[in-house]
């Protein structure tokens, strides 16, 4: 059956179809034998795209900004990271740096003094001088003599019978461990009894 469309043409109709288009011949109406789903497709073919409308460049536009100032604060975020790591034992070099001191001061005390026990008087606060400064830093020693042998704290050197009640505690310390808040910096070596 040839049908003549609104712009003058002559078409071929063949089962409600008009022929080169795939699409029922409804001439504007609602198909009887077309779902409105399959109406909606059949309108929206036959639009033309449209260009972009104003919102969705302000939208685009957008989207590349905060690519960008993503972009730049990962960058920003990377090298503040690799300037920590360089500098990040600075402070605790600056505060050991006068035990240092004290501790050539007290060479060349030993040098030139006699006086053994002022010499020993000297060491120890030496020593206690770097301890306060290990505390303020949050290095402690882990305490381990007469402790239960723990893996995570503890690194076996030895095992020693010392009898039942000693089985599987430290009963001695080779080397002090230290710790900073939970991280362990080194285990304690100990001797562990059987």
């Amino acid at each position: 059956m040839k049908k003549e469309t609104a712009d003058n043409q002559v078409v071929e109709e063949k089962d409600g179809f008009v022929e080169g288009d795939g699409y029922p011949n409804c001439e504007g109406e609602p198909c009887a034998n077309m779902s409105d789903e399959e109406q909606h497709d059949a309108d929206t073919v036959a639009e033309e795209p449209e260009a972009p409308k104003a919102e969705e460049v302000d939208w685009r536009d957008k989207y590349i900004r905060l690519q960008a100032e993503f972009d730049n604060f990962r960058k920003r975020t990377l090298r503040e990271k690799m300037a920590l790591i360089e500098s990040g034992g600075s402070d605790v070099w600056k505060a050991v740096l006068p035990v240092l001191d004290d501790m050539e001061r007290a060479i060349a005390a030993s040098e030139k003094s006699e006086d053994v026990a002022a010499l020993r008087e000297g060491e120890k606060l030496i020593y206690n001088k770097f301890v306060d400064i290990m505390r303020q830093k949050g290095v402690v020693e882990i305490e381990a003599l007469d402790a239960e042998f723990n893996p995570d704290l503890h690194e076996a050197v030895a095992r020693f019978a010392a009898g039942e009640e000693k089985s599987g505690k430290v009963i001695d310390v080779v080397q002090r461990g230290y710790k900073q808040g939970e991280q362990v910096l080194r285990y304690t070596k100990v001797v562990v009894g059987e």
